[in-house]
């Protein structure tokens, strides 16, 4: 009988937040290393994070230019309510001004930024052309847009994991896959040409691949529970019975199958970058 781990089911927004924190303690290295390769001509002085989650991207950025205030805008509030407090106990929340606002609708007042930053939420948004021409005209003259994103959800486990069910995680990927078609289609798209459509000239782009291994990290191991939880919830109309008692004995804290026993659990992602500058 499948053991069903209902400690690791949370809802959505808290998985959300918890996964968006996760990824930042587990990646961090990965992101300063983006942050670091910014063709960016002078330090910014005022830098906008859109579709800023909890604010990975935004203390990346804040720990880049020492100098910069940064403007961080999610259509969230519980995440905006992380990143403030984060920014209380970093001793940074005078250069952080968060802004509730939904990149769908009519944009607020938003300043003249010398840098953009959107990691992973273009892809969210309705209509990415007009957003784009949107960053386009609120960049100042010379400014560089950042468009981060990533190559879908990380991987936790070899191709042939686990033993009783090889291929277990492109199983559950293919069937995200499918459930992100319909409701994210702009996801994986080439960033490039629309950058250029725009109005912007693409000035680099980067894909950094990150390999951070599991053993004896104990962040690892909650960023894959979290990540196989929210996966399963999303996943499971689209996986057989097997699949799914499989993926509830990786998700079975206590039993011997757990992912948190396996000498193998390590994150797997890509993410490419493009920087692209208004004339």
């Amino acid at each position: 009988m499948a053991h069903t781990p209902h400690t690791h089911h949370h809802s959505h927004t808290t998985s959300q937040a918890e996964i968006l924190d996760l990824d930042a303690e587990v990646l961090a290295e990965h992101l300063a290393a983006i942050t670091a390769w910014l063709p960016v001509k002078e330090d910014p002085r005022q830098v906008l994070d859109l579709g800023c989650g909890t604010g990975a991207g935004t203390f990346a950025l804040l720990a880049r230019f020492p100098d910069a205030e940064v403007t961080a805008v999610d259509a969230s509030a519980d995440h905006l309510h992380r990143l403030q407090a984060k920014a209380e106990a970093l001793g940074v929340a005078d250069r952080v001004r968060v802004v509730l606002a939904d990149l769908d609708a009519d944009w607020p007042d938003l300043g003249r930024p010398d840098l953009v930053w959107a990691s992973a939420s273009m892809h969210h948004v309705a209509d990415p052309d007009r957003a784009l021409r949107a960053v386009h005209d609120l960049l100042a003259p010379g400014g560089l847009f950042a468009v981060v994103e990533l190559a879908g959800f990380p991987r936790f486990l070899p191709a042939d994991a686990p033993e009783e069910r090889p291929g277990l995680e492109n199983r559950c990927h293919a069937a995200l896959a499918h459930d992100h078609a319909d409701r994210v289609p702009h996801r994986g798209a080439d960033w490039g040409p629309k950058l250029t459509a725009a109005g912007f000239t693409v000035e680099g782009e980067r894909t950094i691949t990150a390999n951070v291994e599991g053993a004896g990290n104990e962040a690892v191991g909650r960023y894959a529970l979290t990540s196989l939880g929210l996966i399963r919830g999303k996943a499971a109309p689209a996986l057989n019975t097997a699949d799914l008692d499989a993926l509830d004995r990786l998700l079975d804290t206590d039993g011997p199958a757990s992912i948190l026993r396996r000498p193998d659990l390590a994150v797997r992602t890509e993410r490419t970058t493009w920087a692209a500058r208004r004339a």
